[in-house]
């Protein structure tokens, strides 16, 4: 069909789906129809989808075809969420007039338009997790971002190296990027695809474009009070997310009051595999448990995000360390008023992202007393606050406006409890419009008004059968028997005649019954009207109470953090100046709380020092706990400079600057990486980029090659963490490469440390405590054990080891029958020592051996692999 005649074909309702759908080419139309919001075309092919909803094909008239799809408006909270965390804009269009009263089609708009990173409803975000929308700009010499939070109003720009930004990003995992056209290549090549991205035109990230927008929302002349009047770049990405908003319907920002620069030396930054590998915020295994998850004792759910937030950004600044530190220690003392404290911080809520929907004027009658609620709380808060922790007052009580005229006012307008919905009336309380009191007395007392009336006639009239009464045809009338009708009034007007009575009305009733039968309507329309006029009211509020928000969550964090040191029976971690680290019986924050009461955590003591004792060489069975105690020194440090108490009976550090772990092994398979390619990328990052005040954490490096590349990497690596002077990084070592051993005499601040096992005629016992020397032993055979290999399986390999020790050792086997294995063959001990030789077969049996990983291998798997290590050997 030609394109005329298809505009011809269209109906009305298409043809003003089609306008709409262009001003906004990107995003799914739910587009209001009656009781339903329906999509067209490609939309409901991809709602449908999506949601699990039923696909249709409905012909109108002449026009095409046309995909349909659609869900009742009831249910929208139920499926805009899915469709957003898909990764899809949406623009929700809403009939804009009464369809009773509209002249043609009625009026439609797009009253609210949802992407990943555009959100306020309650059913798209997370409780606990910061909801950012990131812009990301490159230039030559640096690359900057700037990330927006919308719910809570955060805003800040960053700038770096590009490695910064991949820190700063994975920290922060924002829903949405937006990107110019030109930059979108170097972005993917950045940060990937695993992000929902929004390619811009260039022109919003111009210096002008972007300065005279950020101006223009601060109602500011300059950027200069914020403190990133020089962050050109910064500038210019944060520009382009207020152009980004504004493009997409948020009108309404004024909770986003003011942006700053992230200092990046204020805090401890850590890559995307460190804050992986120590599951900080969100556990490997689906079953694990985070550091976050374990620790979070909050109340607000403003509180957790803010948690998360500290766990994430350690700091470097050891003013602000003391502070939280200081402010935690006093709770402590007066943990008697922890619990009253905490009875007013339940009841706030989340009064941050409350505010945020105040400013967007999206705010429901409901949420609103929950903030008069909140607020409410808020003042005793403060008061317990300034006799618990006077300082810590001190500190808030410039962010903490005088907010109670907005509390009063809230008490006396809204009813004690409210409706979601403006559209369901009881909202206002009596006494704030004349009007709506007399619509309320009417609707409340109408039945007793007509009978005042009914006997005011009565005595009027004297006709004693005088009734009022009501029915649809003419709505209130009077009806008086035929045996009265001579005293009938001359103002009353006959209605209708019947054959024992007749009816009449009279103006006053006429009066009364226009007042009755809409009262209700004119009743929910006032007090719609004068909601919304409560709402403009509060918003001179907005930015205090966005900072008293702010400052609640901050009390929450530290009260959580008071609370884990009572409980968890934490220490205060001390500081000092120079780098060194000594932890006095340290244990793992999260495996402590998930042991049995029976089975108390072992505890381990761990000292580095720049100066004698650099790098820990630590070897020890497989299941032992070499991990474990890599990741819970990690976790000590991070959660000392997050300002919390730690969980160990000593501890004294120097301010660690980066914090690099290397634990576990993973593939990249989508991205064509083995386990190796991964394992030396997250090396080669270390290497570049620690210093002397880092903490590195290595566990099994080169594992995911041959023995012989393995060693010699590790070995190498072990030597230049050790000898370059830009680095000498305080380093745990974890290694099942017995050969790395010898480094301890050839290195003087290389130190051997091994962890303890406990051998008996039955059994191996690991005792998960590390002490000084070497492990001779990886009790791999004893694992696979555990592991449930079947008992044939293992008790041929006890043969295979002891009889490869006798040869490496150069003494007779106990069992001298091993038919699988020609001896004669073998002239080099097959004990891997580094640089060792062997012949050529030697050498081929070796290298299986090796590349063989147990903890994987399966029953079927094994026989296979000692058939063709026999037949190898007979060759």
């Amino acid at each position: 069909m030609r394109g005329s005649d298809k505009n011809k074909a269209e109906t009305p309702l298409m043809r003003q789906h089609r306008e709409i759908k262009t001003k906004y080419p990107g995003a799914i139309l739910l587009f209001r129809v009656g009781d339903f919001y329906e999509t067209f075309g490609e939309d409901a092919i991809i709602t449908a989808q999506v949601l699990g909803i039923t696909l249709t094909k409905r012909s109108n008239g002449a026009a095409a075809d046309q995909e349909l799809a659609g869900f009742p408006y009831h249910s929208l909270d139920t499926y805009l969420p899915k469709l957003v965390r898909a990764g899809h804009r949406v623009a929700v269009v809403d009939q804009l007039e009464d369809p009773k009263q509209a002249k043609g089609i009625v009026k439609r708009g797009v009253t609210e338009l949802v992407t990943p990173g555009i959100a306020l409803n309650d059913k798209i975000l997370e409780t606990k997790r910061y909801n950012y929308l990131m812009a990301i700009l490159f230039s030559h010499s640096t690359t900057s971002a700037a990330f927006i939070e919308l719910s809570t109003g955060d805003f800040f720009c960053f700038s770096g190296k590009p490695t910064d930004i991949q820190k700063v990003t994975y920290a922060l995992q924002p829903t949405e990027i937006i990107v110019g056209r030109t930059d979108y290549p170097k972005l993917i090549e950045l940060l990937g695809k695993d992000y929902h991205i929004f390619r811009l035109e260039d022109w919003p990230f111009q210096y002008d474009t972007a300065y005279k927008i950020l101006t223009h929302h601060f109602r500011t002349a300059s950027l200069k009070g914020f403190g990133v009047q020089e962050e050109e770049y910064g500038i210019r990405a944060a520009g382009a997310l207020l152009h980004y908003l504004h493009e997409n319907e948020q009108k309404n920002l004024s909770h986003i009051h003011k942006i700053y620069v992230l200092p990046q030396h204020d805090f401890m930054m850590m890559d995307k595999f460190t804050l992986r590998n120590l599951e900080i915020i969100e556990p490997i295994h689906p079953e694990g448990k985070s550091l976050a998850d374990a620790l979070d004792c909050t109340l607000t759910p403003m509180g957790a995000r803010l948690l998360r937030r500290w766990l994430v950004f350690p700091l470097s600044d050891l003013q602000q360390i003391q502070y939280r530190q200081n402010t935690v220690e006093t709770f402590i003392i007066q943990q008697p008023k922890l619990a009253e404290l905490a009875s007013f911080l339940k009841n706030i809520g989340d009064l941050e992202r409350t505010t945020a929907r105040l400013a967007a004027r999206k705010i429901s009658p409901r949420e609103a007393t929950q903030l008069r609620n909140a607020l409410h709380y808020f003042f005793p808060l403060f008061e317990l606050l300034q006799q618990v922790a006077p300082q810590t007052t001190q500190t808030l009580i410039p962010v903490i406006p005088d907010i109670q005229e907005a509390v009063t006012l809230l008490k006396k307008t809204l009813l004690p409890e409210c409706p979601v919905q403006t559209n369901a009336g009881n909202i206002i309380q009596d006494g704030i419009s004349d009007k709506l009191d007399e619509y309320r007395n009417i609707r409340l007392h109408a039945q007793a008004i007509l009978s005042d009336i009914q006997e005011r006639e009565i005595t009027k009239t004297g006709i004693s059968t005088l009734k009022i009464s009501f029915n649809n045809v003419f709505g209130y009338y009077i009806e008086i028997t035929n045996a009265h009708k001579h005293k009938v009034p001359p103002d009353y007007i006959r209605k209708q005649t019947l054959t024992n009575a007749e009816r009449y009305i009279t103006p006053e009733l006429k009066q009364l019954e226009e007042k009755i039968l809409h009262a209700e309507d004119r009743m929910v329309q006032l007090e719609s009207e004068l909601y919304q006029e409560l709402i403009e009211k509060l918003l001179a509020w907005v930015t205090s109470i966005s900072a008293a928000a702010k400052a609640a969550a901050e009390i929450d964090v530290l009260r959580c953090f008071a609370w884990n040191a009572i409980k968890l029976q934490y220490c205060k971690p001390e500081f000092h100046e120079n780098p060194t680290l000594e932890i006095i019986e340290g244990r793992h924050p999260v495996i402590e709380i998930l042991l049995p009461r029976d089975k108390p955590f072992i505890p381990n003591d761990i000292y580095l020092s720049p100066d004698n004792q650099q790098i820990l060489l630590i070897t020890g069975p497989n299941m032992s706990g070499k991990s474990v105690i890599l990741r819970q020194t990690a976790l000590i440090v991070l959660l000392a400079q997050s300002g919390s108490f730690v969980p160990a009976t000593q501890v004294r550090l120097g301010i660690v600057d980066r914090l690099f772990t290397r634990v576990g092994a993973s593939d990249n398979v989508s991205a064509g990486e083995s386990t190796f390619m991964v394992e030396m990328n997250e090396t080669a990052q270390i290497v570049h980029q620690a210093t002397p005040r880092s903490l590195v954490l290595l566990d099994e490096i080169g594992r995911g090659t041959s023995t012989y590349d393995g060693i010699s990497i590790a070995w190498a690596l072990v030597e230049y963490l050790h000898n370059e002077p830009s680095i000498s990084a305080k380093t745990l070592f974890a290694t099942h490469y017995h050969e790395l051993a010898a480094l301890d005499d050839q290195l003087p601040r290389v130190q051997n440390y091994h962890v303890q096992v406990q051998e008996t005629q039955e059994e191996i016992i690991f005792l998960r405590k590390i002490v000084p020397g070497n492990s001779e032993h990886s009790f791999g055979i004893h694992v696979a054990e555990l592991a449930g290999i079947p008992k044939p399986i293992t008790q041929r390999a006890h043969e295979i080891l002891k009889w490869l020790e006798s040869q490496r050792d150069n003494r007779p086997a106990e069992n001298q029958n091993l038919p699988t294995i020609k001896k004669t063959k073998i002239q080099q001990p097959l004990q891997l020592q580094l640089f060792a030789l062997a012949d050529e077969q030697a050498f081929k049996v070796r290298k299986e051996i090796e590349e063989i990983d147990i903890e994987r291998l399966t029953p079927i798997e094994a026989l296979l692999k000692l058939q063709y290590l026999k037949r190898l050997l007979e060759h």
